[in-house]
């Protein structure tokens, strides 16, 4: 499947289930409920919300990997809701992301120990120039690092939705060789739409987020439960391009 079917296949799945729609809707009113208790001085509904929070961890991101799963197996339905099989996702995907993210704190630890000392004395010698630049070049390393290991993450996720091994989707070297047989050109193409929809989104709830309150609540229970459904199904439509290509990659099955 190529990139431009990947993208408009993707921009048109969450409107293909509009009666299952509302439950991922639903499932980011947990995210809401601390912000509207904060705004409305609420200290009770606070609390509830931080229990909402928590609830929302353990459920959510397993859902959203099952959007992976769908793209994978090219079917345009609505995963449902499983809660234990959520919550267990949910631990896997978060285990990945913490590994994958070691080495980018990492970097970003030792970079900030080897040079954060020195760009103090620049400041105090006034040499604001230098220090401009030593400050510069430190975020550039560590969002260069951040980027590589996020990308890695994103197609460790669909590993581990097409092979269902964690110790696969923690196979770096697996990985590399998935976005090498993917094709760096593809996912810079994929990359790139998924940036011009954030963007889009974010102009046009620009203009939401200026109705008071309600502005708010739209643009966390419907513009961004949106953005993660078409980011993981099209996830997993562009991971299928290489799901049946035989080597490392086993024949995928259908646990959803």
């Amino acid at each position: 499947m190529d990139v431009g079917t990947i993208v408009s296949n993707s921009l048109k799945y969450p409107f293909r289930n509009i009666k299952k729609l509302p439950i991922l809707f639903i499932l980011f009113i947990l995210l809401a409920i601390i912000p509207i208790g904060m705004i409305s001085d609420n200290k009770y509904l606070t609390i509830f919300g931080l229990v909402a929070f928590f609830v929302f961890i353990l459920i959510v991101p397993g859902y959203l990997f099952s959007f992976v799963k769908i793209g994978l197996n090219e079917s345009s339905m609505m995963p449902s809701l499983s809660f234990a099989k959520n919550i267990y996702d949910s631990i896997r995907v978060l285990v990945l992301r913490v590994v994958y993210m070691i080495a980018p704190a990492l970097v970003f630890f030792v970079v900030l120990s080897t040079l954060g000392t020195s760009s103090i004395n620049m400041l105090y010698e006034l040499k604001i120039h230098v220090f401009v630049l030593t400050f510069g070049l430190t975020l550039l390393i560590v969002l260069i690092t951040y980027i590589i290991f996020e990308i890695l993450l994103f197609f460790a996720k669909a590993r581990l939705a097409y092979l269902n091994s964690l110790s696969e989707a923690l196979n770096m070297y697996k990985v590399a060789m998935d976005i090498k047989r993917i094709g760096v050109f593809n996912i810079i193409k994929w990359l790139l739409f998924m940036v011009i929809l954030m963007i889009v989104f974010s102009f046009i709830s620009s203009w939401v987020m200026a109705i008071p309150y309600v502005g708010l609540l739209i643009y966390v229970c419907i513009v961004i439960p949106l953005l993660e459904s078409i980011g993981n199904y099209s996830l997993g439509l562009l991971y299928s391009n290489i799901a049946d290509d035989g080597g490392n990659i086993v024949k995928f099955e259908n646990d959803i």
